[in-house]
């Protein structure tokens, strides 16, 4: 069907002129589609790219991570000024270990994104301070014992 808009079907006669800018528009088309797409993808890349560092800066002493390595633990010291925050691995049992590891080192978290949006405001407002769940961390030595 395309080919058969680009070119006269009329035997072998050239293509008329009035077939040739049609094929220029549907070339016009597609790049303006491509474009657009290119556009929105950069968008949303840019958007995912902010949320994770928003993640990344969130974290703080206490909340438990794991590292693009695969070393889980829990943060118990974060430094800013460096972009780095220690790392506590192991158990009482076995021994604890401390390893210090660079924020882009994160791969998941438990931290949670204290937001600036009016959507965040909003939700809290609804719900009053008194009904919030509360969030109970146990300590890892307990929750390795739990789990024999």
């Amino acid at each position: 069907m395309l080919y058969s808009i680009l070119t006269n079907t009329e035997g072998s006669q050239p293509a008329a002129a009035n077939d040739q800018w049609m094929s220029w528009v549907l070339i016009g088309v597609v790049i303006v589609l491509v474009i657009v797409m290119l556009v929105v993808s950069s968008r949303r890349n840019k958007k995912r790219q902010q949320e994770a560092e928003k993640l990344i800066n969130s974290v703080r002493p206490g909340n438990k991570v794991k590292t693009i390595g695969g070393v889980c633990g829990i943060v118990v010291e974060v430094d800013d000024e460096e972009n780095t925050f220690v790392l506590e691995t192991g158990s009482e049992a076995s021994g604890k270990c401390y390893m210090k590891f660079d924020k882009q080192a994160i791969y998941q978290t438990d931290a949670v994104v204290e937001g600036d949006d009016k959507s965040d405001k909003k939700g809290k407002e609804e719900q009053p301070a008194e009904e919030q769940p509360a969030v109970e961390e146990q300590p890892a030595e307990q929750s390795a014992e739990e789990q024999k």
